[in-house]
């Protein structure tokens, strides 16, 4: 099922065939380097399951992004519900994982915008929030360019303290803004 179309992209359910990709995404080391660590084949897969069980839960989730023209998959962008412990969780999340060669195109811009969109007017939510550590520059652009405003930085409680990804930032969005 297609949840979201752009000009560009279909944001959809998972399938089979998205699985191998999956797993390269989440051992590429250039890709993961704002996470503490790449992911193995055991943990791809047991994301998946999660993304699968939020999905069955909520009625939204990480959505597979393929690019339309050619079918392929590139990675995922959507919604998460955030419960580690923290003042502003538990929340509701929106982010973004691409493949290398998908960076550089604005998919992530257009990909997130039209999650939102689909979000405020379609599941109903009030407000979105997104995080990633204060050097991820790349995905703190994106959050500026989809609307969301910085509210604060903060220490991710799930990253050890003496880890540069340890600090981070937050960012919010609510459906009036």
């Amino acid at each position: 099922m297609i949840y979201i179309e752009t000009s560009r992209l279909h944001l959809r359910d998972w399938g089979e065939t998205d699985i191998e990709p999956f797993r390269r995404l989440n051992k590429d080391e250039k890709v993961m380097q704002y996470f503490p660590k790449t992911l193995s084949a055991e943990e791809t897969y047991e994301f998946h399951q999660s993304i699968l069980s939020e999905f069955n839960e909520c009625g939204y989730g990480l959505y597979a992004v393929e690019v339309k023209e050619n079918k392929e998959f590139i990675g995922f962008i959507g919604f998460h519900r955030a419960t580690f412990e923290a003042d502003f969780t538990p929340c509701i999340e929106i982010g973004w994982r691409l493949k290398k060669e998908a960076w550089g195109k604005g998919y992530a811009t257009e990909g997130a915008a039209a999650c939102l969109h689909f979000g405020f007017n379609e599941l109903g939510l009030r407000d979105v929030y997104s995080f990633t550590a204060d050097m991820n520059k790349p995905s703190i652009n994106v959050m500026e360019k989809i609307g969301m405003r910085f509210i604060k930085n903060f220490d991710h409680p799930n990253v050890e303290k003496n880890s540069p990804l340890n600090k981070h930032v937050l960012y919010h969005i609510n459906r009036c803004s």
